[in-house]
């Protein structure tokens, strides 16, 4: 306690908010997940809020995933000296204080001016992991460089356009990015009913596009410079965004390509799991896009255990799709995965407060992770398993 706080994350962020409160001030953010997204639902344009809190088709997929983390309940254990825990991990290769990333989410110029920029700053402020977007408004190379020592791994969405796809992977090599995650779940964009009612896609107005105007490749493709034809520019990215004739071949290739370790992110079938390890894959994200691609479709949560098992010790395992405190970290654990991604929650932080925001989301959640984890009679991320969950 060097500076009067406690080392653990969640102590010294319970004890500076009331040491605050004791002057009358309070957090400037929400506690509460419900809280802050009305929160951000009044700082945001409606175009923008829908985006990030909207679903497939009937957001059916939405609500599932929120309902299988209700279902599973924790079991804590008493008398235990839970006094000092350690949160940290190694996931694919790569040393993460917290075993929680921040999720890749793309167009983040809609939710605030500088985009990923602050949401980096606030990663590296953390010393927290953070996957950045092929749909960035932010260069990857600047992403990386505002990262700092934080850890950073780079999200591809496969170009039709291999070309463009192997430049992508180029750049987040050189860039210094330590692991490449491929999204498989959208070789195209699915039916989002509250974007198709306000006829709003982001890239058309050019935003999220910052890694494709910046590429030489993607510029070898346009009959001069991004700068003289935006728009011709934005009807080229639509062209080659997503590819939906992709292979289990083309994952091989890729694995074999990449000097990254390769995590495919939309792995929801164990079959397709045992597949992605044998083609090469270093980890999988267990995750249905936060319900924003299939609507009706199985809760991520539901199909964990499973995917746990498919891929046994030869694979690490994320979990993605539904984590909005905690405990539902821990639960995401108990069941095997090694780490989650933290996805909404933060994106509301960024519109209330751009980097402090994000820095407050996360140093709620994190602090959370670390109570629930010792009240539940756990030190050690190697104790959270299946016996901290009730039958």
């Amino acid at each position: 306690m060097s500076d009067g706080f406690p080392d653990q994350p969640g102590p010294r962020r319970q004890t500076r908010v009331f040491m605050e409160g004791m002057a009358d001030v309070t957090p400037d953010l929400p506690m509460s997940f419900e809280d802050l997204e009305a929160a951000a639902l009044d700082a945001l344009t409606p175009e923008a809020f829908d985006y990030v809190a909207g679903g497939a088709g009937g957001e059916d997929t939405v609500d599932r995933n929120r309902e299988a983390f209700r279902r599973r309940r924790l079991l804590p254990r008493v008398l235990r000296d839970v006094s000092e825990r350690d949160l940290s991990t190694t996931v694919c290769g790569t040393d993460l204080d917290h075993p929680v990333m921040l999720a890749p989410v793309g167009v983040q110029s809609i939710i605030h001016e500088e985009g990923e920029r602050v949401t980096a700053r606030a990663a590296d402020d953390l010393g927290m992991g953070m996957v950045s977007s092929s749909a960035a408004s932010t260069t990857m190379e600047d992403v990386r460089e505002e990262l700092g020592d934080a850890p950073g791994w780079f999200q591809l969405y496969w170009s039709a356009d291999h070309d463009l796809a192997k430049s992508f992977v180029d750049r987040a090599t050189e860039s210094g990015y330590e692991a490449l995650v491929v999204t498989l779940d959208t070789p195209m964009l699915a039916w989002r009913e509250r974007d198709m009612q306000r006829a709003y896609l982001p890239f058309l107005d050019g935003e999220g596009v910052a890694n494709y105007f910046s590429d030489p490749t993607f510029r070898d493709r346009l009959d001069g410079d991004v700068q003289d034809n935006e728009l011709a520019a934005v009807k080229e990215f639509i062209e080659v965004f997503g590819d939906p004739t992709l292979t289990w071949d083309d994952f091989e290739w890729l694995c074999e390509y990449s000097d990254m370790p390769v995590v495919p992110k939309g792995i929801l079938h164990p079959a397709d799991a045992e597949r992605a390890v044998e083609a090469g894959a270093a980890g999988v994200v267990v995750s249905n896009h936060g319900g924003r691609q299939v609507d009706g479709a199985v809760a991520a949560l539901d199909q964990l255990p499973d995917v746990v098992d498919a891929v046994g010790d030869n694979a690490d395992v994320l979990f993605d799709s539904g984590i909005r405190r905690g405990a539902d970290a821990l639960k995401a654990l108990a069941l095997g995965a090694d780490a989650v991604l933290l996805g909404r929650p933060y994106v509301y932080g960024l519109a209330l407060g751009g980097a402090d925001g994000v820095r407050e989301v996360c140093e709620n959640f994190l602090a959370d992770l670390d109570l629930a984890m010792g009240l539940i009679g756990c030190t050690e991320l190697s104790d959270v398993d299946e016996s901290v969950l009730a039958d």
